[in-house]
């Protein structure tokens, strides 16, 4: 197995009659996918979602994959491939539009419905177009045939792209439920027709690559969930990503089922599934759904919520709900089900949720101890299977982190791709396809890039470093009035904390360091005001480190007079 080398340098061009892979988000992350592929100075783009982001990365709202090596490129762009409606595989679209607004999106029905939407509110207007499984349509160099897989989503393709170089197929998000709830299986019979002309380099689903076994079938959890109807004795809440249409469908079959009425919270959940509803994705019965203003005149045994917030998100519904922070107060025999399982990452705020939920008194429904999801994933059990039909002359593991890529790796091998014929690649990594063979051959940029508020790519490492510093130990502001004839204080230091419980009456202590500490630097030709300023940093950095073992952010001000 062939695997990125920190000292990778820029990728050589590209030999005529070769084809590059370049994955520029969704390798060593869950989220961020986006791969590009370029045959004869064309470009072809799968995917282009988004990252949410951590702890770690306070005031962030999203995390793009980065544009940087095709920034200059963009009129070389045939087009975009969405390979179906998550958040994670479409997300950053709108923002790479703003550079170039008439690169034609290529999708499913659903697919490009729910991107059109999201680019409403960016004042874009798309050239989009839709395909269908078994669709095979010409893009520049490129020929692409859409193929059918099952996923947590509706309408999700597969798509197999043919060049002179050879055949790569890119299976997206699937998993192999024989049991879907919309009928649409993954179409095995045609990967095993791919795979008999020959798929010259595989980029697989890795998410779940670590499970063994095959996912179950989502039909199972419907019985679960008229289990939870049955013995609710007040309100239900369910907590779900606001593109899965499949449990939403299950949620508003079991309501009503047991004479419930059900409201959308939230303005992706209502936007996504007016959507899903319009399109013929989504059954609902007459009457079923109501405006959520109208739940006041319902008893609570006859309502169901269905809101965001199933992976601890801070801003979404279920968050503010368990924080006490939204206009629908959890009370005593409230039922939340979490119709979700936990992308990595995420637990400890996803459990911080739950444990605000039940303190005030609600009954919370999860993966933990329900079967309230099934993932959207290809377990290693179904993993081995699909390699066996598609026969792979080269892999490369795309979608999951470190761990994942490695065991979707391991599978590839057990089921007889050469160990040297299967990558390894982290985002960024460059992977050229010549003469059958796939490796490694540099890297380009593909850091992240934070979008804060309508700040785009503004926010740096630095910037969030200083945010974790000023969350964790606070700050100390120091004025201070100098003399820079003489070096003397003559005004000052006032010292405030702010946030790193130190109370203000205890700097005393450090002024005559500072004021020596000044006096010292003004006898030896030092007065500039910048070098004033770092000598008070780390006099009082010092102290505070030596007598509370704490750093927080100092921020000197030195006047001169």
């Amino acid at each position: 197995m062939s695997h990125p080398h920190p000292e990778l340098g820029t990728p050589p061009k590209l030999p005529k009659g070769g084809l590059r892979v370049t994955p520029l988000g969704g390798l060593g992350e869950i989220g961020r996918n986006m791969t590009v592929f370029e045959y004869g100075g064309r470009l072809l783009i799968v995917d282009c979602g988004v990252l949410f982001p951590e702890e770690e990365q306070p005031g962030i709202d999203l995390i793009l994959p980065d544009f940087t090596s095709i920034k200059d490129r963009l009129d070389d762009i045939e087009g975009i491939v969405l390979t179906h409606g998550h958040e994670d595989h479409i997300g950053g679209v709108p923002f790479l539009l703003r550079l170039k607004q008439d690169i034609p999106l290529i999708g499913s029905k659903l697919t490009l419905a729910l991107i059109e939407a999201k680019l409403q509110e960016h004042r874009i207007r798309p050239y989009t177009l839709e395909v269908t499984e078994g669709h095979r349509e010409r893009v520049g160099p490129f020929d692409c045939e859409f193929v059918a897989v099952n996923h947590s989503i509706p309408d999700a393709l597969a798509v197999a792209i043919r060049t002179p170089a050879g055949m790569v197929v890119h299976t997206g998000d699937f998993k192999m439920d024989q049991l879907p709830l919309d009928r649409r299986l993954t179409d095995l019979p045609k990967f095993a027709k791919l795979g008999e002309e020959g798929i010259d380099l595989l980029l697989s689903d890795s998410t779940n690559a670590e499970v063994p076994g095959f996912v179950p079938p989502e039909r199972d959890i419907s019985n679960v969930l008229r289990t939870v109807f049955a013995n609710a004795q007040k309100r239900i809440i369910v907590a779900s990503f606001a593109s899965h249409v499949h449990r939403i469908q299950q949620i508003l079959d079991a309501a009503h089922e047991y004479g419930r009425r059900v409201a959308f919270v939230g303005r992706s959940m209502v936007r996504n599934m007016g959507i899903a509803r319009d399109l013929g994705y989504l059954r609902v019965p007459a009457g079923l759904v109501v405006d959520v203003k109208t739940l006041d005149d319902l008893p609570d045994h006859e309502v169901v919520l269905v809101c965001t917030g199933s992976q601890g998100e801070p801003m979404a519904a279920l968050s503010r709900m368990a924080n006490r922070d939204h206009q629908i107060r959890i009370v005593q025999g409230d039922t939340v089900i979490l119709a979700s399982s936990l992308i990595p990452g995420n637990e400890n705020a996803v459990y911080r949720v739950i444990n605000g939920l039940t303190r005030w008194g609600a009954n919370v429904i999860h993966k933990g101890n329900a079967k309230v999801h099934v993932s959207g994933h290809a377990s290693a059990g179904e993993l081995l299977y699909f390699y066996n039909i598609c026969k792979p002359k080269n892999l490369m593991p795309v979608h999951g982190e470190w761990r994942h890529l490695r065991a979707n790796a391991e599978l590839g091998a057990l089921t007889g791709v050469p160990k040297d014929h299967i990558v390894i690649a982290e985002d960024g990594v460059v992977v050229d396809l010549i003469d059958g063979r796939a490796k490694i051959v540099g890297k380009v940029q593909a850091g992240y890039v934070y979008v804060d508020g309508l700040s785009v790519g503004d926010v740096t490492e630095t910037h969030l470093k200083d945010r974790r510093i000023l969350g964790e130990e606070g700050f100390i502001s120091v004025f201070v009035v100098v003399d820079t004839a003489t070096g003397k204080v003559v005004g000052g230091p006032n010292i405030h904390a702010r946030g790193s419980g130190i109370d203000d009456s205890a700097f005393a202590a450090v002024v005559p360091r500072m004021e020596e500490a000044i006096a010292k630097s003004a006898q030896d030709g030092v007065l500039e005001t910048h070098q004033i300023q770092q000598l008070i940093r780390r006099t009082v950095g010092k102290w505070v480190s030596d007598t509370y073992r704490r750093r927080p952010m100092i921020l000197p001000v030195v006047v001169e007079v």
